[in-house]
């Protein structure tokens, strides 16, 4: 497996330092949160696209994937959210990044709305991923918490280019076992977000292992079923401004998921 950590974690930070991190601490990959507030996002010129891509290659450093803020479910008309979408996949084709996360964001609407909603998006979308060469992620979170929900609506969508990002911390709040949570993804799982948190009460970010979560043993149903895939860690420091700042956490975190890695083999 390899190792990835999200620009989530520190926010705002020029490119150039974040490769710097990636380059120091160890990590193959950079999840980059899609966000007007950080370097990359749609708004970027081609030129400007074109040296996110360089400077990557330059670096050795992989682009993992583009977190974006699309709510697939959400109440409103499909075609705004189809086009976030379309842009968010012509991000990801011109800076080389395989994959673009959405959410789900159904909470307005019965389970059975918002399954059909995402479902539908989704799959319009897919052929615009198809033809980019980029696949959508949709994210275990808000209303579809586990992998349970999540597969409901991949199984609409039937699309190979629309798949799965398990958030071990959303699975987990869900109560959802990893043992079920990977046997509900595996088929259609683009990589795996791993975090800690103290309690489901207390969710200000920690360096993993310090926390509550069951990172062991997603580590080994992952190791167990020979998945090679990525391990990000979204470390959510943008939305907790008084937590430790991730740098300094890179390599401790580092050092644990290897740890885990090495004891599942």
């Amino acid at each position: 497996m390899k190792l990835a950590f999200s620009t989530l974690g520190v926010p705002g930070l020029p490119l150039a330092d974040v490769l710097g991190l990636a380059t120091a601490h160890g990590y193959h990959g950079v999840e980059l949160r899609a966000h007007p507030e950080e370097p990359v996002h749609p708004g970027l010129t081609p030129a400007q696209r074109a040296g996110v891509a360089s400077d990557f290659k330059t670096a050795g450093v992989e682009i993992l994937g583009l977190a974006g803020y699309v709510r697939v479910a959400a109440p409103g008309e499909d075609d705004a959210v189809i086009g976030e979408i379309r842009a968010l996949l012509d991000l990801a084709r011109d800076i080389g990044a395989p994959f673009v996360r959405v959410f789900p964001g159904g909470d307005e609407q019965t389970a059975e709305e918002a399954d059909a909603t995402a479902a539908r998006r989704l799959g319009t979308a897919a052929e615009c991923a198809a033809d980019l060469g980029v696949r959508i992620l949709l994210e275990t979170h808000d209303s579809h918490r586990t992998g349970a929900d999540a597969m409901r609506v991949l199984g609409l969508v039937g699309h190979r280019q629309v798949g799965a990002l398990w958030d071990v911390m959303h699975t987990w709040l869900g109560g959802e076992q990893p043992v079920e949570s990977f046997a509900a993804l595996s088929p259609h799982l683009g990589y795996v977000q791993v975090k800690d948190i103290a309690s489901a009460e207390d969710r200000t970010p920690l360096v993993l292992g310090a926390g509550v979560l069951p990172l062991a043993e997603v580590v080994e149903v992952l190791s167990r079923h020979s998945w090679d895939g990525w391990l990000c860690w979204e470390y959510e420091k943008r939305w907790y401004a008084d937590a430790a700042a991730l740098p300094e956490l890179l390599s401790p975190g580092r050092e644990h998921v290897v740890r885990l890695l090495n004891e599942s083999a």
